[in-house]
């Protein structure tokens, strides 16, 4: 059942400035005031729930330690909350399809995509399939998951160590690797070697790949882009949003080619990358940045708009949008990341002393409450 409610009293980002207001709800959507009961939220801030463009952090929730993972859906749910309770209205669940095995291999890619179907879940959840480019062999299984689950949103990834592989070089921490893919370090030092040995192969399978994936209308990504000939692969493909890219060069490619920059928001809250790559707030003052995701760390949204903030590299309001109406339009999200008038009642009820989010409401529904906005409705 959807709320029918008018909130009072608070401070509410809207039209690109906070502002003292007042909203309703009913049917699941924003309404004038005037709706349902009255809702006293003086003291709080109502800002649009977060649309997270990508994020893993679900996979300590499907398994906590290695192999504890009998039942996917009980997973789902726990993430479900947690999600909630840092003001996601929206998630893109980040699942890999990838020669790494384990969590990240396509048997458990299928699984992971069969729970997700069955899943009854507040939040509302889209996958993303990162899909690495030298598995030629299973180019067809993945054609067919995608089709199967109806993927909307489709990351090219290629992490295989090619620089090492060229040397006949042991890449680093394969050890830990081929333990978690269930491989011995031989067997799994033998399959890439055999990946990296037909990289000439992969331009036209990807390209024919990507052809096909765009006429049925996915969203294409690329990951890590490292230099301007990155950006202009990636861009031929139709792949134009960029997560995450590892230089100032690339960033400044992918903008000069019409291409979208999605930054990871832990990046921003540590203040630099922690693999040494450049730093997302200097993107970000540099206008190279459409979107921030989560990317490992749910918190990290909300925590970014106010590391962006505090220090005025941007308003709080710019900042937020990095977090709501940013990854909604690039996700053609229109209805949601902004609080206007018949747009989707996704909203976060913040207080603004502790910067705690007490309460997330998603299409209308209530998926999270605690702390005194909890009494607040309660009373109401």
């Amino acid at each position: 059942m959807t709320l029918t409610l008018t909130l009072q009293g608070a401070q509410i980002l809207a039209d690109g400035h906070m502002q003292p207001g007042e909203i309703g709800l009913a049917e699941g959507k924003l309404t004038a005031a005037g709706h349902g009961r009255s809702v006293d939220l003086s003291g709080y801030w109502v800002l649009p729930a977060c649309v997270d463009i990508h994020g893993d952090g679900f996979e300590r929730h499907l398994a906590p330690r290695r192999g504890a993972m009998k039942d996917l859906g009980q997973g789902l749910i726990s993430m479900d909350a947690e999600l909630a309770s840092n003001g996601i209205g929206t998630a893109t669940l980040a699942q890999f399809f990838s020669w790494e095995g384990g969590m990240r291999g396509p048997d458990f890619a299928a699984r992971f995509l069969a729970a997700h179907a069955k899943a009854d879940l507040l939040t509302e959840t889209l996958v993303q399939l990162r899909f690495e480019t030298h598995l030629l062999k299973e180019y067809a299984a993945f054609e067919e998951l995608v089709a199967a689950f109806s993927v909307p949103y489709v990351v090219f990834n290629d992490h295989l160590p090619h620089a090492a592989l060229a040397k006949g070089k042991r890449p680093p921490r394969l050890t830990g690797q081929a333990l978690k893919s269930g491989r011995s370090p031989e067997n799994h030092l033998a399959m890439l070697q055999a990946l990296h040995d037909q990289r000439d192969e992969v331009p036209a399978a990807l390209a024919a790949l990507a052809a096909r994936l765009s006429a049925r209308g996915l969203r294409l990504g690329t990951h890590d882009d490292a230099t301007a000939q990155d950006c202009d692969a990636a861009r031929a493909l139709g792949a134009n949003l960029a997560e995450f890219p590892e230089t100032h060069l690339a960033a400044e490619a992918t903008r000069a080619a019409g291409g979208h920059i999605i930054l990871g928001a832990p990046n921003v809250v540590r203040g630099g990358s922690h693999s040494g790559n450049v730093s997302a707030v200097d993107l970000i003052a540099d206008g190279l940045c459409d979107a921030l995701a989560s990317d490992y760390h749910y918190p990290a949204l909300k925590q970014a708009a106010f590391a962006l903030s505090d220090p005025g590299v941007l308003p709080f309001a710019a900042a937020w949008h990095l977090v709501s109406g940013g990854p909604a339009s690039l996700l053609g999200l229109a209805d949601r990341g902004e609080i206007n008038v018949g747009a989707r009642a996704d909203l976060v009820v913040l207080d603004p002393e502790s910067r705690r989010i007490e309460a997330t409401i998603v299409g209308g529904r209530m998926t999270h409450l605690a702390g005194g906005a909890a009494e607040r409705f309660v009373r109401a």
